[in-house]
């Protein structure tokens, strides 16, 4: 088992179930930074609204930060339920 093996992803109901959950809190991730780049974006068109877009900007910017994290973890989570010994085994 390697890191980032999608493949590993396929192997129990429950990894599949939890791969699939963390596609979906990335997607909501992305989804989410995009639409406050959009109205941090449309805010900097009035000057009483630059402060709130920035504030935007900042948060989206966190959301796109927590993208690699989610990745990250599911891919930690996933090689905690794996195989051990399997894993062992490949390093020889």
């Amino acid at each position: 088992m390697k890191l980032f093996n999608t493949l590993r992803s396929e192997h129990t109901p429950e990894q599949r179930r939890f791969y699939a959950l963390t596609e979906i809190a990335y997607t909501a991730v992305d989804f989410s930074a995009a639409a406050l780049f959009i109205v941090g974006s449309v805010f900097f068109f009035y000057e009483s609204l630059m402060t709130a877009g920035t504030w935007l900007f900042l948060i989206g910017s966190c959301f796109f930060a927590m993208k690699p994290s989610i990745r990250l973890w599911r891919e930690i989570k996933l090689l905690r339920m794996g195989d051990y010994a399997d894993l062992a085994q490949k390093r020889n």
